[in-house]
């Protein structure tokens, strides 16, 4: 499954630059508000040293990382929900992602200009939270006057004429739509109007070069994970052994993207499975909680219609008994069914008959 995540935030804050970094990718990083006006797109793989081991293992003759899908959209300033600066664009860019990864200022560099004059990471977050709570108070107020009419003819609308209601209600208070109350059936109710604020949001504050290491305090009830956009472009112009020896200077074991990739997997509740032999090692994306036939769909859907069993073992047992004939040989490899629950680093084989 692909996971996309829209990197959003107030202008000059540095989303491009992290987005170039993250990706290798060339979008335009300037120091004036709305240099990206067309949203920019990488695909870039998720960083997992599993996958290196498991490889070596089976000797398979390539590696495919999972993927995650960053889209780097233009700045959002006061007004973004009426119009103001490129604030209709952005709202409809923004839809189409899964996550939102709200970049922060927190970088003092007195030569990059602050839309606001001033660096207040509190006001930042205040300011775009507000703009997407506007925006979809607008948009269920758009949907109201249709629902109300409908849901008199058709008494299935009503549950989702009421779960509008409420949540006009709680975003006119100020409230983003994640943090109402509601059940599975409301949500599904309300799919369909695609609300901003219904999406999980992850912040990164993008630090000075020394703070890079330090622990931050929460911001909007969230701890940010702390990048600097300008140490992920370093990262990215160095081979593998220079940027770890770099890493450790500034004493870190990881990038900012290796970071960031497992902070959003955890908020969207997903994890890796892998699948290995001699063509190639290969990283799954599945939701938390995903049983075996589901797990074996996201490979083809065949194999979940079909599904028989999986063989699996542990991540840990495929390494400490070199692969499958020894954990197969140590009684590690375990025959699984449809109620199997699938867990992190699980070594999967499928059988299925369609």
């Amino acid at each position: 499954m692909a996971l996309s995540i829209g990197i959003v935030g107030l202008p000059n804050v540095g989303k491009s630059t992290l987005f170039n970094a993250l990706t290798s990718n060339e979008a335009l990083a300037a120091n004036y508000p709305f240099a990206t006006i067309e949203p920019n797109v990488g695909v870039v793989p998720v960083p997992d040293g599993r996958l290196e081991k498991l490889s070596a293992i089976d000797g398979a003759a390539r590696i495919i990382p999972a993927t995650v899908e960053f889209v780097d959209i233009a700045g959002l300033v006061a007004g973004a929900s009426r119009g103001e600066g490129l604030g209709n664009q952005f709202l409809a860019n923004i839809r189409e992602t899964d996550a939102i990864c709200q970049v922060v200022r927190y970088f003092s560099d007195p030569d990059v200009v602050h839309v606001d004059g001033k660096v207040n990471p509190a006001s930042d977050v205040e300011t775009i939270n507000t703009e997407l709570i506007l925006a979809d108070l607008a948009t269920v107020e758009k949907a109201l006057p249709r629902l109300e009419k409908d849901a008199k003819r058709d008494k299935t609308l009503v549950l989702k004429l009421e779960t509008a209601r409420s949540l006009a209600a709680h975003l006119g208070e100020g409230h983003r739509a994640r943090t109402l109350d509601l059940f599975d059936e409301q949500k599904g109710s309300i799919r369909d109007l695609h609300l901003l604020t219904m999406k999980p949001v992850l912040y990164v504050a993008n630090v000075d070069e020394g703070q890079v290491a330090v622990d931050l305090a929460e911001i909007d009830g969230c701890k940010p994970v702390p990048i600097s956009a300008k140490v992920e472009a370093d990262l990215a112009e160095l081979d593998p052994e220079d940027a770890a020896l770099f890493l450790e200077e500034l004493g870190l074991e990881e990038s900012g993207l290796a970071r960031l990739a497992r902070e959003a997997y955890a908020l969207l509740g997903l994890q890796s499975y892998f699948t290995s032999g001699v063509q190639e090692t290969r990283a799954w994306t599945i939701p938390v909680g995903a049983k075996a036939p589901q797990a074996a769909g996201v490979i083809h859907t065949d194999f979940e219609r079909g599904f028989i069993k999986a063989e699996t073992a542990s991540y840990e047992d495929y390494v400490a008994y070199n692969g499958e004939a020894g954990c197969r040989a140590a009684g590690k490899l375990r025959q699984e069914g449809k109620e199997y629950v699938v867990k992190d680093g699980d070594v999967m084989h499928f059988k299925f008959n369609v």
